[in-house]
């Protein structure tokens, strides 16, 4: 999306830096398995390219020393830790700053409190006042949805002896647990936190 924006001009000036290990790795795999995703080599390489990597901890404090604009892309996508946190303190006190969560926010955590409006966050053990305009992209998750899961199951060629349904909200997961079960007659579980099961 970003990449689709520069080439439309509307980013034109705009740097855009990637600071986070875990996504630059990611992306580091598209160069690697490119017979394993639907983009082209040369459309790949700009991609790939659109952004600054920043691999080092000072890389990432350099970013938020420059005070010209800039799109910065910084995992978790939750807000729960990691160098996203740094950039959060700097900018989110600032009204003509954008935070833009994209996907899923867990209950409880930093991202969904700022989705919901909370006017004052607490980040490193110190409150520091939201004005920044919070955003939300609903259509950006790395995960399947429930109907792309049931279409993937679709093709097993041997029934599964059990089914556990171990990632999401508690409501979710047994929605899931059920589609499984009606769809296909299969033994689906969605074991309790810390449950053990013997196989």
């Amino acid at each position: 999306h970003l990449w689709k924006l520069k080439s439309s001009g509307r980013l034109s000036t705009v740097p855009i830096y990637l600071d986070s290990p875990m996504a630059i790795s990611a992306t580091d795999l598209l160069h690697v398995h490119r017979d394993h995703h639907r983009l082209s080599p040369e459309v790949c390489d700009m991609v790939c390219g659109v952004a600054t990597y920043t691999r080092d901890v000072e890389g990432s404090r350099e970013i938020t020393a420059s005070a010209y604009p800039k799109v910065v892309v910084s995992a978790s996508g939750m807000a729960t830790g990691g160098r996203v946190l740094h950039h959060l303190k700097y900018y989110i006190g600032d009204a003509r700053n954008t935070i833009l969560l994209a996907g899923f926010q867990a209950e409880g955590t930093r991202g969904d409190r700022l989705v919901k409006g909370e006017k004052e966050i607490r980040i490193h053990g110190q409150m520091w006042p939201v004005r920044a305009q919070i955003e939300k992209l609903d259509n950006m998750s790395a995960h399947a949805d429930y109907s792309e899961i049931l279409t993937w199951l679709e093709n097993f060629n041997a029934r599964p002896r059990r089914v556990f349904v171990t990632h999401g909200e508690a409501a979710a997961a047994a929605a899931m647990g059920a589609h499984i079960s009606a769809r296909f007659g299969w033994d689906t579980h969605v074991p309790a936190h810390g449950e053990t099961v013997e196989l």
